[in-house]
């Protein structure tokens, strides 16, 4: 028997969402969830029971604390923090409109009509409609939005944050201590690069940094200098289900197990990155702070569990504005825009809910969280940094003091790198060449995808490098001479080389494309590439987007020669001299100091402080809380 969470997000055939049971839906109660669906998506379902059956909990409802007369068990079925925090939720900006005849409405009913108000479609991003004004978003969302140019971003004169004073670094830094920092990061190789810069970073402060994330990485991370931890999960395998879904939400039901198998195995893996010795050495680690991307999906539980603070760090926005829609959302109307995080985050929840509620209940010990809760792991709360430069992408007016962006972050690999000798004398031999990869995601055609960039550049003239990476393409029978393949090179030695680049829209590559002033044509897959096409777009500093299912030898020739257009050109010069004074990795590294200082976290996990028995020795537990204290390495 399917699970609610699989029924709930399955396809129908056509890409829609499919409601289950359908039923019909009339005026009256359309009218009724446009007048409170507002408070269906932001939390106002403080009883609100789950009727549909959960395959891993076997039910979700808000329930109460089972009686027990062991006072350890129930202080451990405690109710979730987060809920605590939802009821003094920030409503700045939100007129909430609460109708009597909402609120009769049964469980079943609400969920029936939030299916009807979004679908997933074939494409993998979710799909509303607002209506065609503002006075339409207030009565679909009780609230408005300003319009898309109407003063949306702050500091519009120069496009960047108000820059923390030396006085307030020193300070920020001088009140946190030395700490165990986990890092748990969940994706592609790109996701992970930035966190190494700043966990390096963190390190010269002081802190013990491990980073967590996909056995794939190990020597990657370990070459940088951070401890390393495995999490679950397979990236090449969660990137050819992003890249088949177009994100994070599936769009045909027979990816629903493999979605669940990877979170599953992802979600169980973070509570050891945080709590076990180290692999390596036999080191004991017990983290005091959790730096994690929202796709760990388990982050804010386990940070619950062990009362230390949580912070965010992301490539992508996640954190509502109504300065452009959410990157895994369609919302054609600037009034649906800041609403398209709610609904995106209710939409993913709904996927994963089962998963998450069964480690809470079973291993965390925690409450099962409710199905219209809004507290299963969204960030509108909690510290977040986005990393991008304000430059490309400022900061949007609406996000408030717990939201940073801090700057694209850099490894700098070209230092110790030493390229091999017949890519120098083919750089050497000819003009500056158009380099074209995809990095780690899978390419559904590669043969196809290579003939299209060969003839590309033949018809345009120019030499090209082809980065073979992950997705099978380069692979020619005899290489022409215009042409260089390359397996591996980090971007920050070869960017600066070329005419421009061609690439999938990863945060990392971009900002390594940008920085090295090459004009960028990007051609997403899934996920934020469309979102990073746009603003590229945006910028002057390259074609529009063309997504990958879309391209074509034409519209790869026209992107070339859009590339080669000296206005073109220097705007990917302005854009990189602007850029030339951000220090992404010390600006993520102040901004967690600047909001951990004054959450300064318990240093033992709350599994410590358990009622003592008659053998319980005081003296001991002393020494041991001490030396936990002092235990930085």
């Amino acid at each position: 028997m399917p699970s609610s969470d699989s029924t709930l997000i399955s396809g129908n055939g056509s890409g829609d969402l499919s409601p289950v049971g359908d039923m019909s839906t009339s005026e009256h109660e359309m009218k009724v969830l446009k007048d409170s669906s507002v408070h269906l998506l932001q939390n106002i379902f403080e009883n609100a029971e789950d009727v549909a059956s959960d395959e891993a909990v076997g039910r979700t409802k808000s329930m109460p604390a089972p009686k027990s007369e062991s006072v350890h068990s129930a202080r451990f079925l405690r109710r979730s923090s987060t809920e605590k925090r939802r009821r003094g939720m920030n409503t700045d900006n939100v007129n909430v409109r609460v109708t009597p005849e909402f609120n009769k409405l049964s469980d079943r009913r609400k969920k029936k009509l939030l299916r009807k108000l979004a679908t997933i479609k074939k494409d993998g991003v979710v799909e509303f409609d607002v209506g065609d004004s503002s006075q339409a978003a207030k009565d679909l969302f009780g609230y408005g939005f300003s319009p898309v140019g109407d003063a949306k971003y702050e500091n519009d004169d120069d496009g960047q944050d108000e820059k923390t004073t030396q006085e307030e670094y020193l300070n920020n830094f001088k009140s946190v201590p030395p700490l165990r920092i986990v890092m748990l990061i969940v994706g592609t190789r790109g996701d992970v690069q930035p966190f190494i810069a700043i966990g390096r970073k963190l390190q010269e402060h002081g802190h013990r940094v491990r980073l967590a994330s996909h056995k794939n990485f190990e020597g990657f991370v370990k070459s940088g200098g951070l401890e390393f931890y495995p999490l679950g999960g397979d990236p090449v395998v969660l990137a050819g289900y992003m890249v088949k879904n177009k994100g994070f939400l599936p769009s045909n039901p027979a990816e629903i197990p493999v979605q669940r198998q990877q979170i599953k195995s992802i979600v169980h893996s973070l509570l050891p990155a945080c709590t076990q010795p180290d692999l390596a050495s036999g080191i004991p680690f017990q983290a005091q702070a959790i730096i994690a991307n929202p796709p760990a999906y388990g982050h804010v539980h386990v940070a619950e569990f062990l009362k230390i603070p949580l912070h965010i760090f992301f490539t992508m926005p996640w954190t509502p504005t109504s300065a452009f829609p959410h990157p895994l959302s369609r919302v054609k109307q600037p009034a649906g825009y800041r609403m398209s995080y709610q609904i995106v985050d209710t939409m993913i929840w709904l996927g994963i809910r089962g998963i998450i509620n069964s480690y809470r209940k079973k291993k965390l010990k925690l409450r099962p969280i409710t199905y219209f809760s809004g507290s299963h792991g969204s960030i509108a709360e909690m510290p977040t940094g986005y990393i991008w430069s304000p430059h490309l992408v400022p900061k949007p007016r609406d996000w408030g003091s717990s939201v940073d962006v801090v700057g694209f972050c850099f490894l700098n690999l070209a230092t110790d790198y030493k390229p091999p000798e017949d890519l120098v004398n083919w750089l050497k031999a000819g003009s500056p060449p158009i380099y074209i990869g995809f990095g780690s995601l899978p390419v559904e055609d590669p043969e196809g995808m290579t003939k299209i960039i060969v003839e590309a550049l033949n018809k345009t003239g120019q030499r090209g490098i082809i980065g073979k990476g992950w997705g099978g393409i380069g692979n020619l029978p005899e290489t022409p001479e215009n042409i260089f393949l390359l397996s591996d090179c980090p971007h920050d030695w070869l960017f600066p080389q070329c005419a421009g680049v061609i690439h999938h829209g990863g945060a990392g590559t971009t900002s390594a494309g940008l920085k090295a002033a090459c004009p960028t044509t990007i051609i997403p897959f899934f996920g934020d590439q469309p979102f990073w096409g746009d603003r590229v777009h945006e910028k002057g500093v390259g074609p529009a987007p063309i997504p990958v299912n879309h391209l074509t030898l034409e519209r790869l020739v026209n992107a070339i020669e859009k590339m080669l257009d000296p206005v073109v050109k220097q705007a990917a010069l302005d854009l990189s001299k602007a850029m030339e004074n951000e220090d992404g990795v010390e600006g993520a590294v102040n901004a967690f100091h600047k909001h951990i200082r004054h959450r300064i976290p318990q240093t033992v996990s709350s599994r410590e402080f358990h009622r003592p028995s008659r053998r319980y020795s005081y003296r001991r537990a002393l020494f041991k809380w001490t030396t936990s204290c002092l235990q930085v390495y």
